[in-house]
């Protein structure tokens, strides 16, 4: 541990106890929960960032499309509006944020909705006149005053949450005991290769309960780049040096991925939900338009995130964003059956 974390580590204790009491209060119904008629699932991790919430999110919305319809629900981090909002075709991710901004970029037939209060938010959607069958929570795996009928939560196969601390000295929202609440358990962004004893082991490390079922995922790239009017393939990619630019919490998996196809790259890394400025653009094509000058042959292009794409890059020449999919290493038609089962029952499309 830093010196740095050592000295927060009385914070941590303290912002550990607050949040016990909060979950506290909620569990003996000193402070009240809603719950709706309406399926709802929420998809949220103990943890700040970097488990991988959008493209399990993403996951449900194929899974489920076809024969609901779908709703996602979140409170649109670093958006520039308040209240409720739901997008449409002059929307843009300053008005939703840029997860949700990438799911309605995504998804046609699926209604993407944004209120820091969730059940403000499930009540609004709830009145539409074509109202969904199902809602999908993004990241309110602490937003207690919503009842979710199915809580998933996520924990990174590089930082579980049981090896991990309190905020501020670790990355903790609440205590390892909050995990309790989830019915599924995802451990995200393993290896491809686990082996079922080496999944067997970090279940029993999670402590998981008899009510909870445990799944592992690991991250699955796109086939080709997308750019604003091209398309390259992957296997491709070692032929350009790249300037990679990232505005995520964890770029391990990605820059561990182009560093397995053999990419040259140079990578401009910025925080978690960055806002590009002018000057960060004019940083990022000042190194994009070096690769030429140090090698006229060269062929170049800048790589981002899908999330950082439809946030801040979307059009611009000579950016392209590589998209990621959710695969689960096994037991793929289980985690299937219990998702579709929970919404079958409900009350509402039984």
């Amino acid at each position: 541990m830093s010196l740095l974390r050592k000295i927060l580590t009385p914070f941590s204790v303290l912002y550990g106890e607050i949040t016990s009491a909060r979950n506290t209060f909620y569990n003996k119904g000193i402070l009240k929960s809603t719950s709706f008629d309406i399926p709802t699932i929420v998809v949220g991790n103990l943890s700040v960032g970097g488990t991988g919430k959008t493209p399990q999110v993403e996951y449900l919305v194929r899974l489920l499309q076809d024969k609901y319809k779908v709703a996602i629900l979140s409170r649109g981090y670093k958006r520039h509006t308040k209240g409720f909002k739901i997008a449409d075709a002059v929307t843009t991710a300053l008005d939703i944020g840029d997860e949700p901004m990438q799911y309605y970029t995504k998804f046609n037939n699926v209604i993407v909705a944004v209120d820091a209060d969730r059940v403000n938010g499930i009540t609004e959607l709830s009145k539409l006149k074509d109202a969904p069958d199902v809602i999908l929570l993004d990241d309110a795996y602490q937003h207690r005053k919503v009842e979710a009928g199915l809580n998933i939560l996520l924990t990174s196969y590089g930082n579980l949450y049981v090896d991990d601390k309190m905020l501020p000295s670790g990355n903790l929202r609440e205590k390892i005991e909050g995990a309790d609440r989830a019915q599924i358990i995802i451990v995200t962004k393993c290896p491809d290769e686990l082996s079922e004893q080496q999944q067997f082991e970090i279940a029993k490390k999670l402590k998981a309960e008899l009510h909870q079922t445990v799944f592992f995922s690991s991250i699955k790239y796109g086939k080709d780049i997308i750019g604003k009017e091209t398309e390259l393939p992957v296997n491709e990619l070692s032929n350009f040096e790249i300037v990679l630019v990232t505005g995520i919490a964890n770029t391990e998996p990605l820059t561990t991925f182009l560093d397995k196809i053999n990419c040259k790259y140079y990578h401009i890394k910025f925080t978690d939900h960055y806002s590009f400025t002018e000057k960060d653009y004019h940083k990022i094509y000042e190194r994009y338009s070096k690769i030429k000058v140090d090698n006229p042959e060269a062929l170049g292009l800048i790589l981002t995130t899908e999330k950082d794409y439809v946030r801040s890059f979307t059009g611009k020449d000579n950016f392209y964003y590589l998209p990621i999919d959710t695969n689960f290493i096994a037991h793929q038609t289980d985690f299937n059956k219990l998702i579709k089962k929970y919404v079958e029952q409900s009350s509402r499309n039984s």
